[in-house]
């Protein structure tokens, strides 16, 4: 874990290639106390030990299935799965889990250092209690999420490709139907396979959305959360400018607390002293 000193910074933007729908701004100052953070995010390693010694049955395995992209499965169980309206490429998939993350027969083999996916906000929760941990509250993740710099873009500074060098893991192509995978990666990438921010994070921006503690309103009123849905930060390998433009530092979106996916993960954090 990075100890970080905490502090007041300025919360929140008002980008143009922003969702203002979304609560991104206005921009305010926010203190945070000290505290340490995951320098990556947890990795299925780090799941599969914590489900050995526990037992720990996900959301997933207890509902028997979980979202998965289309693009990840074999053509006939892409054909026959479930998929919500509005979000055609996601396919309800039974049997898959963060064990078996494309569905049964799928497996972890070479997945070890990648984020676990297909965790529920429930599910990451319980695995940072288990760790002497706990989520980040939405400020703690964005205060470790600049590193430092102030009201930048990304993690890294303000343009996404700095100095032609690919720091993040997102959609590069055509969303849905083409991934270049540009970036090195197709669907997921080791938690600490690009450079670190400032403070010394990894895959801030890209790779997995992940949870934290805070319950989802846009209007940022103290008490006004909704109990039906938990935040999730950063963006993750299916961002894309052309539809989901959330793997900038203050962009937000949220998920019901029992949902999984394969591309959601979390990282946690301890109070410091």
């Amino acid at each position: 874990m990075v100890a970080l000193p905490g502090g007041d910074f300025l919360m929140g933007a008002e980008d143009p290639e922003g969702f203002p729908a979304d609560g991104e701004g206005p921009v305010r100052t926010v203190r945070v106390a000290p505290f340490l953070v995951d320098a990556c995010a947890v990795s299925n390693d780090a799941y599969a030990a914590f489900v050995a010694d526990t037992g720990y049955v996900t959301d997933a395995e207890r509902l028997g299935w979980s979202y998965v992209f289309a693009g990840f499965l074999p053509a006939e169980r892409a054909r026959d799965a479930p998929r919500p309206p509005g979000t055609p490429w996601w396919c309800a998939v039974a049997g898959a889990a963060w064990h078996e993350p494309a569905g049964p027969g799928s497996g972890l083999d070479g997945l070890g250092r990648h984020p676990v996916v297909h965790v529920s906000w429930y599910d990451a929760a319980a695995y940072a209690t288990w760790a002497g941990k706990r989520l980040p509250t939405e400020a703690e993740w964005e205060y470790a999420a600049r590193g430092g710099l102030v009201q930048a873009r990304y993690p890294w500074g303000d343009e996404l490709d700095m100095d032609g060098e690919y720091r993040c893991n997102i959609w590069r192509g055509t969303f849905p139907t083409r991934n270049t995978a540009a970036d090195g990666y197709p669907g997921t990438a080791p938690v600490d396979a690009f450079a670190p921010n400032g403070y010394g994070l990894h895959n801030m921006s890209g790779n997995v959305w992940e949870w934290c503690a805070d319950r989802w309103t846009a209007g940022h009123a103290p008490g006004t959360g909704h109990e039906a849905a938990r935040v999730v930060r950063g963006g993750s390998h299916l961002c894309h400018a052309s539809y989901c433009n959330r793997y900038r530092v203050a962009a937000r979106t949220a998920n019901t607390p029992d949902s999984s996916t394969g591309h959601t993960g979390f990282r946690c954090v301890r109070d410091a002293g």
